[in-house]
């Protein structure tokens, strides 16, 4: 019998997941960012959009042949083996609660415009906190509130966003839009420079993969979840930007630092805009928070049911590996007092969150790899000509666009990144000798893992069977 706690995300609910990950609070500030460059930002974002959707038909297609709790983390492994699987499980995990982190430190800005005067490093410190542990709180009553959580939070965030983008296209003045080519240096120079600021807009399209095992119908459902949840993303924060642009001046848009604040004032008058806007703020990076602390606990927890990660991630209640909720959110606590108390800690942080950037293109690299491999691999894929030269070129699509997001992260944050990566192979270096140790062959991890967690947890609802990511595909 179902728990009455886990629950099966539905079509809405799963692209309400997609959509809650890919818009946290950046989008806020985002047309500002970008202001600098002139219109041509738009079209990088343009583009970016298209690179977006291929990444999302990818995991789509991927879905639909493992669908599988762990997203990325499966593909790699199915396709390359455990090493392969277990970086992408390793980046994704030290991606998510390290990202989660800098939301929760981005939430407490907004805060203080809702309840001002109360600037103090304790009080932010708290706010950040709880930022961290209520999602996390919701993640330990179950899928079902997990859901419930992010449908609400999707809805209050998405709506409101979407409306000042529609109102403000009827406020759009052309003359506030400024030079098509503002910034200095060649176009293609201000394409890029551009692009640059908005490579990472679209982290999250790959969400309704990660929990797929708690998606029904997952071969029909992740696939439009995917789609659908990343087109919703690209409508906002297409006519979002384009309606700030149109309604706020370019010389104000660009030393603004709370642009849709000003675009409502610009729209409505008045200066209610602001909280207006702080307040859909909060509630976008607590949905995203909600979302996120979820997905950092998928990644290991389907690598534990292969050995490639401890076995104490297999801990599950209600449908939720809470052992990975509770160490995601322990260690962003962690890193957000470090930001707050510690000495000089500003630029230790900002170093760990430049990290995410590329610990992000780790495990998409590998899935559009995976999508290359299995269509050359699997005669069925060649059996329809135009559909494997279609799907082809929208892996090879989805690579292009992953490989740019690595170009665009910068030297530092590729060099950082690189050495957190290898630092995880120690732990599966650790991992695969303990395995050896117990003369356990790799495919038979699953089932060794499963014996350890069973000895340690108890799991409430049924879970998936264990055996469901075990060795390369055969199917």
């Amino acid at each position: 019998m179902q728990d009455r706690h886990t629950r099966r995300f539905g079509l809405g609910t799963a692209t309400a997941l997609v959509i809650g990950n890919i818009i946290g609070g950046g989008i806020f500030l985002l047309p500002a960012s970008v202001a600098p460059f002139g219109t041509i930002s738009l079209v990088a974002f343009g583009i970016l959009t298209l690179g977006a959707l291929c990444l999302a038909l990818v995991f789509g297609k991927l879905a639909r042949r493992h669908p599988d709790t762990g997203g990325p983390y499966i593909y790699a492994r199915e396709a390359f083996g455990d090493f392969a699987g277990f970086l992408s499980a390793w980046s994704y995990w030290t991606m998510s609660w390290v990202s989660n982190a800098a939301l929760a430190v981005a939430a407490v800005g907004y805060v203080h415009v809702l309840f001002p005067g109360h600037e103090s490093p304790t009080t932010d410190l708290l706010v950040a906190l709880a930022a961290l542990w209520l999602p996390a709180l919701a993640n330990f009553a179950g899928t079902r509130y997990v859901g419930a959580v992010q449908l609400v939070s999707t809805v209050l965030k998405f709506v409101p966003l979407l409306l000042i983008a529609v109102a403000g296209l009827f406020f759009f003045d052309p003359k506030n839009i400024g030079a098509f080519h503002a910034g200095s240096g060649s176009m293609l120079g201000g394409l890029s420079a551009s692009a640059a600021m908005l490579l990472y807009s679209y982290l999250g399209v790959e969400s309704a993969t990660m929990s797929a095992g708690e998606v029904r119908d997952p071969e029909r459902n992740v696939g439009r979840a995917t789609v659908l949840g990343t087109l919703g993303a690209a409508v906002v924060y297409l006519l979002g930007t384009l309606s700030v642009f149109g309604s706020v001046p370019h010389d104000k848009l660009v030393h603004s630092k709370a642009p849709f604040s000003d675009a409502v004032d610009a729209m409505f008058g008045g200066h209610w805009g602001g909280a207006v806007i702080a307040a859909a703020a909060v509630i976008s990076i607590l949905g995203a928070l909600n979302g996120w602390t979820l997905m950092s606990a998928q990644s290991p927890y389907a690598a534990a049911k292969d050995g490639l990660f401890p076995a104490v991630f297999l801990k599950k209640r209600r449908g939720v590996p809470t052992f990975g909720v509770l160490a995601a959110a322990v260690l962003a606590s962690a890193l957000t007092v470090n930001n707050y108390l510690g000495g000089g800690s500003a630029g230790v942080f900002e170093t760990l969150v430049l990290i995410t950037t590329f610990s992000a293109t780790v495990p998409y690299l590998l899935a559009a790899a995976a999508q290359i491999y299995f269509l050359f691999t699997d005669r069925r894929d060649r059996v329809r000509p135009g559909r494997f030269v279609r799907d082809l070129t929208i892996a090879l699509a989805a690579f292009g666009f992953t490989f740019w997001l690595v170009a665009g992260a910068g030297y530092q944050a590729i060099y950082q990144g690189v050495l957190f990566l290898f630092a995880g192979i120690l732990v599966y270096a650790l991992l695969a000798a303990r395995r050896a140790g117990r003369g356990r062959r790799p495919q038979d991890a699953t089932e060794g893992a499963a014996e350890d967690a069973a000895a340690k947890a108890t799991v409430d609802a049924p879970a998936e069977p264990v055996a469901a990511t075990t060795g390369p595909a055969t199917h």
